[in-house]
C-alpha cells in the first residue's frame, strides 16, 4: 500500500506556470506506475498525464501534451507535473495516484488506478 500527498496547487493567470508534487510513503513506490488526473467542477474526473515505474515512458492528454510535463524521483518517492502556459480551462482539483499493475501502454483510465491523494486545486485566472 501507498499512501500519496500533493502539493504545489494555487492560484496563477493564464500563460503562468505551476509545479505539482506528489509523495509517497513506503519503500514501493518504484513499483508503481503514477498518474496525475483532475477534476473540474461539474465535470468527470480525467486524465492529465503518466509516467512508467522508472520514468523512461510518459503518456499525455492531447489538452496539456506540450505544456505539461510529468517526471519522477524514484530516490525521493516523488512525482512531479510541471505546467506551463496554463489556461483558465486547466482550473480543477488535480490528483496523483499509483498504478500497481504493469500495462503498456500506460492507463488513462481512473478505475484502473488504486491509491489516491486527496488532491491540490489549481486555479488559472483570465
Amino acid at each position: 500500500q501507498v499512501q500519496l500527498v500533493e502539493s504545489g496547487g494555487g492560484l496563477v493567470q493564464a500563460g503562468g506556470s505551476l509545479r505539482l508534487s506528489c509523495a509517497a510513503s513506503g519503500r514501493t513506490f518504484s513499483t508503481y506506475a503514477m498518474g496525475w488526473f483532475r477534476q473540474a467542477p461539474g465535470k468527470e474526473r480525467e486524465f492529465v498525464a503518466a509516467v512508467t515505474r522508472g520514468g523512461t515512458w510518459t503518456r499525455y492528454a492531447d489538452s496539456v501534451k506540450g505544456r505539461f510535463t510529468i517526471s519522477r524521483d524514484n530516490s525521493k518517492n516523488t512525482v512531479y507535473l510541471q505546467m506551463n502556459s496554463l489556461k483558465p480551462e486547466d482550473t480543477a482539483v488535480y490528483y496523483c495516484a499509483a498504478d500497481p499493475v504493469l500495462r503498456s501502454p500506460l492507463s488513462t483510465h481512473h478505475q484502473q488506478y488504486t491509491y489516491w491523494g486527496q488532491g491540490t486545486q489549481v486555479t488559472v485566472s483570465s
